[in-house]
């Protein structure tokens, strides 16, 4: 069976057992603090397992699109090494919520394994929970029991915490799971010895192909154990292992998962696949790697330096760096294989093939960057070592003409050559090198790296970003357990309410409470808007606590406050801070008429990669290959006022079925995850049509004005626009009007701005070129006056003056004529220009050359009379300083430095 047909056939199978196929979520997480990435196929139902969200399907299955490279499931540093475990993976999955259980899953795991795919049953080993006394968790003898109808007792396996009691994080739904094995070793490797032993031993033929978990906790904060209230079913197979399986593969990357990537990159290079370890591990790492950030990419995550964004950056640099150094592939390369991975996944992740252009230039721009950050890198690295070599060598009384690859030299020197870890964390924290090819190109000079002073370096680092970032969470309390959550916010500003819970939150030492209501006016952070503050007065209006932020947390609403109300269990105004909130429907409503408006004028290729709503102004980010003219904006603006003007009514509908609205024409995100019933956003069923969970004025009318105030690059293909609209458009202009009247009163009330100005500057211009001749002259009486004052001291022209010049590039310009005059020179000129005193040190090219004089280190020297520093060339440097006092020791000290 091909990849594809395997994928189907599981799907198939379990929508014959009554399950909904759901579309994978995308990787990137957006309303979950505990997640960066979708590491499991379960995340997306967190808030089912939780009793956070109505449960429309008891019966579910889909593939995922997963990501594991941070927190606790990290797979990073295996990649490429072994040859299944992967950073972008499939995760086929089945799920009961409140519906089947051990049985059933068990049951259809076995069949669809054994019949289906036509696994030999004597290759398959299971495991089940041996229980933990710790935990007061019992051995699950239910799933020891059911597997016995189907497997014998010898091929079960009692597995402890680690291996079969499944948990997401450190909090959260967990429970004991069972594991099935399948033992790939060659036949007679079977016939000689069980396998049984190898199972969770990371014996690499001998591999989990399919875990059921069966929800039954949720651990709290404190480790205590929570039952949940009710029993789930969450299993999990490795697509890629299940392909590697069932095409008799000695390895997921011979399969036809991974094969075309490849061959295709084997044939650039070049080199046979399978010729040579160091080349076959580069070749794995990139064509895993590419998947990951082309996915990533296409859902919305563009590489940055921060969070989501450095992850991601970070995987791609792994693989630039392996075709750098394994496969000799120095050029961009890795942008390449995003159209072979996007014909693979048409049909089943379209997301990839729709913006192929987009990922790939992303992609290229990343090579590009890094190639040149590699290259800075190993220049500051040959320096490094060229210099300490040296160093070295002068204290061990060597002489410097000798070869530091010379056996005699090495072996006085060996113990020395360590390249201190401070200076390969600079190199990785300032210049992104990695570490390990710092430790390569060592290894490859037979020296080391002190990794121990490196790792307190980057522990160090983490600690730092760690207390920047620290959130503490406490447990959730149950205050009115019973309540449904509604929100109301589209209809109504406040609302009764009541509290359904809380828990304390800690944010960089600030303590803060999150509540949940029963019903809410306020919008939650999402889809780039930002969420409502407000307040929530007790049902006397006479007491209050501020409501400072909301955010969604797996679908759920929560408030923020800085106290809690006295009485929790009472009922309250849940009141939204309204003037706040319009002002960010005008700037939502004004993105979406912006949106419309970038496709007419720029194309249709035009799709949302980003955006910022809040009351202040609006923020999007945009695919396009090149710069927005003024030409362009201006039609962009126009565009969107005269929609403005037009007051189009807002048509809001409410819970459309997602095909359908789809099949009508409407755009939907990138990145985003709908459910099955969607909110469609329509102002003029011929301009702007858009999938939005967000808050919008009734007609456009209420946006007043839209202003474009900023256009610039965020990444390679990705433009930025900022604009304001309403109240800060009006202010915008008043400003600007105040401006333009100012100026007319200091050009004395001339009505024609452009003329005036455009005569200021030719008069200033026409000043500056006479300023320049005069300064000109003043420069060669002074250097007529200064050669005549040469000292010649042991055989060293000296000329140690103070010029008074008007600017800096005139007393460059007078030291580089006296070069050309005056051999064997030694020059320091000292000014003070505008009140700053300053030095300059020139030199003739053979004191640099043949006695080893370095302008920059004798400029440095001066600078200190003058409390200040400096540098530059050999031959030439500058410095600055703040004692104005200490220019004449200047002039002493270089006469004293040439004698």
């Amino acid at each position: 069976m091909t990849a594809k047909e395997i994928r189907s056939a599981y799907l198939q199978f379990f929508e014959n057992k009554k399950h909904h196929i759901v579309a994978s979520a995308p990787i990137v997480v957006k309303d979950d603090p505990t997640l960066m990435f979708t590491n499991a196929g379960m995340n997306q139902f967190k808030d089912l397992f939780l009793g956070e969200a109505p449960i429309k399907y008891k019966r579910v299955a889909d593939t995922q699109r997963c990501l594991r490279v941070s927190g606790k499931h990290n797979d990073l540093e295996e990649v490429g090494i072994d040859t299944y475990h992967h950073t972008m993976f499939e995760m086929l999955g089945n799920w009961s919520f409140g519906d089947y259980f051990k049985k059933e899953a068990i049951a259809w795991s076995w069949e669809l394994l054994t019949e289906v795919y036509k696994i030999p049953k004597d290759k398959l080993y299971v495991s089940v929970f041996e229980g933990d006394e710790k935990e007061g968790l019992p051995q699950d003898t239910e799933a020891y029991e059911l597997w016995k109808q189907y497997v014998p007792e010898d091929r079960i396996i009692f597995g402890n915490k680690k291996d079969n009691f499944w948990e997401m994080g450190d909090t959260g739904p967990c429970g004991p799971c069972s594991e099935i094995h399948v033992d790939c070793r060659p036949e007679y490797e079977r016939a000689a010895s069980s396998g049984k032993s190898l199972v969770n031993a990371d014996h690499p033929q001998v591999i989990e192909i399919w875990n059921n978990v069966f929800m039954q906790f949720n651990r709290l904060k404190d480790g205590s154990l929570q039952p949940l209230s009710s029993n789930h079913v969450d299993t999990g197979m490795g697509f890629e292992r299940l392909v590697r399986v069932l095409q008799n593969k000695a390895s997921n990357y011979d399969t036809d998962v991974f094969q075309p990537l490849i061959q295709f990159i084997a044939q650039k290079a070049g080199i046979v696949y399978g010729a040579a370890e160091k080349t076959d591990i580069a070749m794995r790492v990139m064509a895993d790697h590419i998947r990951a950030i082309s996915f990533v990419i296409a859902d919305g995550q563009l590489p940055a330096n921060n969070k989501a964004g450095y992850v991601i950056r970070r995987i791609l640099r792994r693989a630039v760096r392996y075709a750098y150094t394994f496969l000799d592939l120095k050029e961009p390369f890795l942008n390449q294989l995003v159209p072979v991975l996007a014909q693979q996944f048409k049909g089943v992740f379209d997301e990839l093939s729709e913006q192929q252009d987009f990922v790939q230039k992303v992609v290229l721009e990343e090579e590009v960057s890094f190639l040149r950050t590699l290259a800075t890198g190993i220049q500051r690295f040959e320096n490094y070592t060229k210099k300490q070599g040296e160093l070295l060598m002068s204290e061990n009384a060597i002489d410097k003409e000798k070869s530091f690859e010379d056996p005699w030299v090495y072996s006085i020197l060996k113990d020395q050559m360590v390249i201190s870890g401070a200076f390969a964390f600079e190199l990785n924290d300032t210049y992104g090198f990695p570490i390990d090819l710092t430790e390569l190109m060592a290894r490859e000079k037979n020296w080391l790296v002190d990794m121990e002073e490196y790792n307190i370096a980057l522990l160090k680092q983490k600690e730092r970003s760690r207390a920047a970032t620290a959130v503490d969470t406490g447990d959730w309390v149950l205050v009115n357990p019973n309540l449904d959550v509604d929100f109301v916010g589209y209809d109504d500003f406040e609302v009764e309410t009541q509290i359904i819970k809380y828990r304390k939150v800690s944010l960089k030492g600030k303590e803060q409470y999150q509540l949940v209501l029963s019903k809410t006016p306020f919008y939650a952070e999402s889809g780039g808007q930002v969420g409502d503050a407000g307040r929530l007065e007790d049902h006397s209006r006479l007491f209050f606590v501020e409501v400072t932020d909301t955010k969604k947390e797996n679908g759920l609403t929560v408030h923020y406050t800085d106290t809690l109300p006295e009485d929790l269990e009472g009922t309250f105004w849940a009141v939204i801070a309204k003037d706040q909130r319009l002002l960010s429907q005008d700037n939502h409503s004004a993105t979406h008429l912006l949106h419309a408006a970038l496709k007419k004028v720029l194309g249709v290729h035009v799709n949302q990669k980003g955006s910022l709503v809040n009351p202040d102004y609006l923020r999007f980010d945009f695919s396009h290959f090149a710069k927005i003219t003024e030409e362009e904006l201006a039609k962009i603006e126009h565009l969107v006022n005269q929609k403005v003007r037009e007051n189009i009514p807002l048509k809001e509908q409410r819970d459309v079925p997602y095909e359908q609205a789809l099949s009508s024409g409407v755009t939907a995100l990138f990145g985003e995850k709908y459910g099955d019933f969607v909110r469609i956003i329509t102002f003029d069923d011929h301009y702007s049509k858009e999938l939005c969970g967000g808050t919008h004025v009734q007609a456009t009318g209420q946006i007043g004005y839209f202003k474009i105030t900023a256009e610039s690059a965020v990444a390679a293909g990705v433009r930025r626009i900022e604009a304001i609209t309403a109240d800060k458009a009006e202010a915008f202009i008043l400003d600007q009007n105040k401006e333009i009247n100012e100026l007319r009163a200091l050009l004395k009330g001339n009505k024609d701005l452009k003329v005036a100005v455009s005569t200021l500057l030719e008069e200033n211009a026409k000043l500056k070129k006479e300023a320049d001749k005069a300064v000109v002259e003043q420069a060669a009486n002074l250097k007529h006056e200064i050669v005549h004052h040469v000292k010649t001291i042991n055989g060293i022209n000296l000329i140690a003056a103070h010029v008074d010049l008007p600017h800096v590039d005139a007393v460059k310009n007078l030291a580089f004529a006296i070069k050309e005059t005056v051999d064997n020179l030694f020059l320091v000129f000292t000014t003070n220009i505008d009140d700053k005193p300053g030095i300059t040190v020139m030199l003739s090219d053979n004191l640099v050359t043949e006695k080893g004089f370095n302008a920059s280190i004798i400029v440095r020297e001066l600078a200190k009379d003058i409390q200040g520093g400096g540098g530059g060339q050999p031959f030439y440097a500058t410095a600055g300083g703040k004692n104005k006092d200490g220019l004449p020791l200047v002039l002493l000290k270089a006469a004293e430095m040439v004698k």
